[in-house]
This record gives structure tokens, C-alpha cells and sequence, in this order.
């Protein structure tokens, strides 16, 4: 059900899980990251497409909520005594990047629906992590996230229409959201929030 909400093709695998739980400090690191490009994000489409006002106006407050939220992941490491730190990043969202078309308005469609799709894992992975940490404080953290996640995903799929027609726009969320599925199928090593 909540895949089919979030326009995702596949599930976590139960080995991210596993990842999380044995490297908890370091997923909580690239935690902080991913809120931190999830504003940069938001900002360079602000910039890119800066005479759009709707567009406008939704990017300001993305910016501003995952600011929001990276600053609660600084405070979550701070309390508990991690260091924030650069971390290798995971190769998810370069690789989903990468798919991107060149041509306007093919791009614009390409990079908010490649926005959406990240922000749609990002709130299955908090759903999966609010039903099975075992550490009850965090688990209602991530439950407080959930919600916000799902609203941008909803955001930039709606935005996208802006650029190009309904079908056009559903038919190439289905072909990144194939894309994005083999992305997580294959994995990564390093314990990320996309890894």
C-alpha cells in the first residue's frame, strides 16, 4: 500500500535493516547529509526554474523543512555523543542523477521527479525504521518524519505536471521508479540512509 502511495517498485531489502542496526552512529552521520542535500536540492531548483513562482514558493519551504531537519539529526548525534563528520557518500542519488534528460522541459520533469522518488524511499526507509528500532526514542523521531517525507514526495510529482501533461509526466515517474528499484536491488556496503 505505502509503496503504491509513494510511486516506489520495490521494498527495502531486509539486509538495509541489518546495515542500520550493526552501524546505527554512521547511518545517523549520512542522515544528516541527506537532509543537507535535500535542501540543496530544493535550492538549485529555486534557482533553476526561479521564474516559476509556484515552484518558488514550494522549493522555499522545502529548503526550510530540511534545514529544519537537518538541524534535529545535529542534535540527535550532539546528544548521543557522535561526531558530525563527512561521510563517502552512497552512490543512490549520483545514479538516479545520472538519468536525468538534457533537454528542457524533459529535465525539469527528470529532476523533480528524481527529487520525489528520493524523498518517497526516504519516508519508506523512516516508516521501516519507526516500526523496528529498537530504540524507541529515535523510532518516534523517524515517525515524526514520515509525514513530511510523503509531503514532498507528493510535492514534486505534482510539480512535474507543470512541465508536461499528466501521462506524460506518470509514464516517466514509472520508467525512474523501475530504475530507482534496481538501484536498491543491487545495494551498497556502506550502512546509508540509500545504501
Amino acid at each position: 500500500m505505502i509503496q503504491t502511495m509513494l510511486n516506489l517498485h520495490s521494498t527495502s531489502p531486509q539486509r538495509w535493516l541489518k546495515q542500520v542496526a550493526e552501524n546505527l552512529a554512521e547511518v545517523l552521520i549520512d542522515h544528516a547529509h541527506c537532509e543537507k542535500k535535500a535542501a540543496g536540492t530544493a535550492m538549485n531548483l529555486l534557482f533553476a526554474y526561479v521564474d516559476n513562482e509556484e515552484l518558488c514558493r514550494e522549493m522555499t519551504t522545502i529548503v526550510n523543512e530540511e534545514l529544519e531537519h537537518f538541524h534535529m539529526v545535529i542534535d540527535i548525534l550532539k546528544q548521543r555523543g557522535i561526531e558530525f563528520r563527512r561521510l563517502k557518500p552512497s552512490q543512490y542519488g549520483r545514479r538516479l542523477n545520472d538519468l536525468v534528460r538534457k533537454q528542457e522541459p524533459q529535465r525539469a520533469i527528470d529532476r523533480l521527479l528524481v527529487a520525489g522518488l528520493i524523498e518517497a524511499r526516504s519516508c519508506e526507509r523512516f516508516g521501516l525504521l519507526r516500526e523496528n528500532l529498537e530504540d524507541k526514542e529515535l523510532a518516534k523521531f523517524y515517525d515524526g518524519l514520515f509525514e513530511s517525507e510523503a509531503r514532498h514526495h507528493t510535492t514534486y510529482i505534482r510539480l512535474a505536471k507543470l512541465f508536461g501533461d499528466d501521462e506524460v509526466v506518470r509514464t516517466r515517474l514509472s520508467e525512474l521508479a523501475d530504475e530507482e528499484a534496481k538501484i536498491i536491488a543491487e545495494g551498497e556496503d556502506l550502512p546509508r540512509v540509500h545504501s
